[in-house]
């Protein structure tokens, strides 16, 4: 399960209602988690603020992954 996943699913919410608070589609949100999208640098720190967490948490992968 990815970072960004784990801590959406920690707030309760549903790929919809993060897709909302950082206003990009639900489908957007589903390619990030399943880690088929690189999303924006703006993006991802808007994600980061929704989750109350750091562009580390969500998106920092060790070069073995």
């Amino acid at each position: 399960m990815s970072p960004t996943k784990s801590k959406r699913m920690e707030q309760g919410w549903t790929q919809q209602q993060l897709a909302d608070r950082v206003k990009v589609t639900r489908q957007t949100i589903a390619l990030i988690e399943a880690r088929k999208f690189n999303p924006s640098l703006k993006l991802c720190l808007e994600i980061a603020h929704a989750l109350h967490t750091d562009l580390n948490t969500l998106f920092w992968e060790e070069a073995d992954e």
